[in-house]
């Protein structure tokens, strides 16, 4: 544990001020690979008494270290114009703090306080660096939906501590859980469900997406939403008796709620309002997976995880360089890319077929093994999850011809300078797509 702590901590105090970024996005690659011998521990890893690892929270720390390090990449204009640059590492680095001590925690209450923190930061990441006034309003949706809708669980945590001697997770089968009643399981997991979030608790998320500045957006879709499926696994593994009473109500829910998120997705003209429509759909396939309580919907809900992760922080940045080009989110202004920008061209291209989920990558087989599983539950939920394959690629194809092709706007400004690292940033992305394939038992 001290091994992440420290260095993070040390890095702001004794950087230069010049070198500050370079040095912080160094050490947090370093980080990643020293946490990757961690892999190999088949059975959990307890490093002290409030904190452990084991073969689901090592991958999601590394993506947090991974995804961290992108985001400082991906904001270097922030350092250029030196808008309170300072201040903007100051909170990247603190949001990365609490998620890696969120993933690590043993202690229920001690996960459930550091998964309400990593909102303060990611609030003022919106509501500082955002582009658009209305970015007051979408912090507030975040702030409620997710607050709100944790209030159940808090009290249910502790009814549960009330009742057990015992709040570690290394020990979850000695629990005892004060209820029996389906409802009161349901307002239990709610906290995880809007997280997520689960159709219906999702309005929040277009909002934050769309008001958020680019690092707001990679860490919000790879990382903050994967926090709810972190305590959704917990609590499932935990109480699974109690989770098999509730899950029809929710997969059939999720599952409807992909087909309609995917329609949306469709109607859609602002760019980055349809990649956040289209994390709503991919979670609502991961839901269900999950509910279903088998190891296959586990081990694809994780390997959904870590998959969308990469390929949806990959996304905001393609979105993201169309926004520095035309200052437009609109697709109706951002086509013909494949005109002025091939190489851009080619990107969209790859990242929106591992947006549908295209061999050879981790999002293809994360989806097989969440299909499988649905299917074990009921043959009719066939129906339902080969309309939402067919609209996931529908949207996919949507989103690249509409920015690809056509005749280019007038209004396009491009910094050859700029793409560069732009690029560097995609093929970091793309990497762990196409290597982890190679290797899925790393992440299953």
């Amino acid at each position: 544990m001290l091994m992440i702590i420290l260095p993070l901590i040390m890095m702001l105090i004794m950087n230069k001020k010049n070198n500050l970024w370079s040095n912080i996005i160094f050490i947090l690659l370093i980080l990643s690979f020293m946490l990757m011998p961690y892999f190999y521990y088949e059975n959990l890893y307890m490093i002290s008494k409030w904190s452990m690892m084991d073969k689901l929270s090592t991958p999601l720390i590394i993506l947090t270290m991974w995804i961290s390090s992108m985001m400082i990449l991906a904001s270097y204009k922030i350092n250029m114009l030196k808008n309170n640059d300072n201040m903007f590492m100051l909170y990247i680095m603190i949001l990365n703090l609490i998620l890696c001590l969120c993933f690590m925690s043993s202690n229920i209450i001690l996960f459930y306080i550091l998964f309400e923190a990593s909102l303060i930061p990611t609030a003022i990441l919106i509501m500082k660096w955002g582009y658009q006034p209305e970015r007051l309003q979408a912090s507030l949706y975040l702030i409620m939906y997710t607050v709100l809708a944790s209030l159940p669980m808090l009290i249910c945590l502790m009814l549960i501590m009330i009742y057990s001697d015992n709040m570690n997770f290394a020990v979850s089968d000695k629990f005892m859980y004060p209820f029996n009643n389906k409802y009161m399981w349901l307002l239990c997991i709610i906290g995880f469900l809007v997280k997520l979030p689960m159709y219906t608790t999702h309005l929040w998320l277009p909002k934050a997406h769309v008001e958020a500045p680019v690092a707001g957006s990679m860490i919000l879709a790879a990382i903050l939403l994967k926090l709810g499926g972190y305590g959704l696994y917990r609590m499932s593994y935990m109480f699974p008796w109690l989770n098999k009473s509730v899950s029809s109500f929710i997969i059939s829910l999720s599952l409807m709620g992909g087909i309609i998120t995917s329609i949306i997705c469709l109607r859609q003209s602002d760019l980055k309002s349809l990649i956040a429509y289209s994390s709503v759909s991919h979670m609502g396939l991961l839901i269900a997976g999950m509910m279903t309580s088998t190891k296959w919907g586990l081990m694809g809900s994780l390997a959904m995880m870590i998959a969308h992760g990469l390929s949806s922080s990959a996304l905001f940045i393609l979105a993201n360089m169309n926004y520095d080009f035309i200052m437009s989110r609109s697709i109706y202004l951002s086509k013909g890319t494949i005109i002025f920008a091939p190489i851009m061209s080619m990107w969209w291209f790859l990242f929106a077929i591992m947006n549908m989920a295209a061999p050879p990558s981790i999002n293809l087989m994360s989806e097989i093994m969440l299909i499988t599983s649905i299917t074990s539950i009921s043959y009719l939920s066939m129906i339902l999850l080969g309309i939402i394959s067919f609209l996931t690629a529908g949207y996919s194809m949507y989103m690249y011809t509409s920015i690809n092709h056509a005749n280019s706007s007038n209004y396009v400004f491009i910094y050859p300078s700029t793409i560069n690292k732009d690029f560097t940033l995609l093929l970091l992305h793309m990497l762990p797509i196409i290597l982890i394939i190679m290797k899925p038992e790393l992440i299953t």
